[in-house]
């Protein structure tokens, strides 16, 4: 499964749920709130920056803000609430592609750098973050830390999530460090729809040593984007490295 195969129009048209889940607002808002203040008053350059879930309101906060697509599918829904002025986008992989300008931000939001499917890939992510940030840049991601402890010996699956009409689980193969996410949707019917996407996931140490060959270090963990403190519990985190 390629990424760009995988981001198509029809995921595309369903990716945005407005109001409800990474888009409800007491998650976007405090993600928004949080960038604006790391920016610091320059500008933010946002890999992966998908149909600008995230781009679009900080944007409006007064940030200037650049993208970084691989999907032209999400570009184009991007494209129905801010033009080309407005938020500038350079279709690419974020592992590569160079957007012009400075910065002295860049983020990639919502595990999406776990969509980079190598080690060597991952780390080439953050070392083009370095590249376009200047003195004191700060790169900030936000990451799930992997669930293997609910795994049972023998086991190769776990239900994360699971309400009326929608059931998550993932798929592991610890052997690569991959897992495969299964999205499962379905009505009073007898018929479900399945949408799949793979990743490789990062223990929080993997990911610090990640930043420190790009020359960055960790300055700060937390459990979520209002700030919350980052114990062995949490489910996920956004760390915040910087640039000497």
């Amino acid at each position: 499964m390629r990424q760009e195969d995988l981001w198509d129009a029809d995921a595309a048209q369903r990716y945005d749920t407005p109001g409800t889940g990474m888009f409800a607002p007491e998650i976007l808002g405090p993600t928004v709130d949080r960038l604006a203040a790391l920016a610091g008053g320059g500008a933010a350059l946002e890999f992966a920056v998908g149909t600008g879930r995230v781009a679009v309101p900080l944007a409006a906060r007064g940030v200037p803000v650049t993208g970084i697509e691989l999907s032209t599918a999400m570009l184009d829904k991007l494209r129905t609430k801010a033009d080309e002025a407005t938020i500038p986008v350079v279709v690419g992989d974020m592992a590569t592609a160079v957007a012009p300008g400075a910065y002295t931000l860049a983020y990639l939001v919502y595990n999406t750098i776990a969509n980079l499917l190598t080690q060597a890939e991952q780390v080439a992510c953050f070392r083009n973050a370095a590249r376009h940030l200047g003195p004191g840049g700060r790169f900030v991601i936000e990451l799930w830390v992997p669930e293997l402890r609910q795994l049972p010996p023998g086991r190769q699956a776990t239900v994360w999530h699971c309400e009326p009409g929608y059931i998550g689980l993932d798929t592991y193969d610890v052997l690569h460090q991959h897992v495969v996410s299964h999205h499962f949707n379905f009505d009073e019917g007898t018929e479900a729809r399945l949408f799949r996407t793979p990743h490789r996931y990062i223990w929080p140490a993997e990911l610090d040593l990640m930043a420190q060959l790009a020359g960055f270090a960790l300055e700060s963990r937390h459990a979520d984007w209002a700030g919350g403190a980052f114990t062995a519990e949490s489910r996920s985190h956004v760390s915040v490295y910087r640039l000497p």
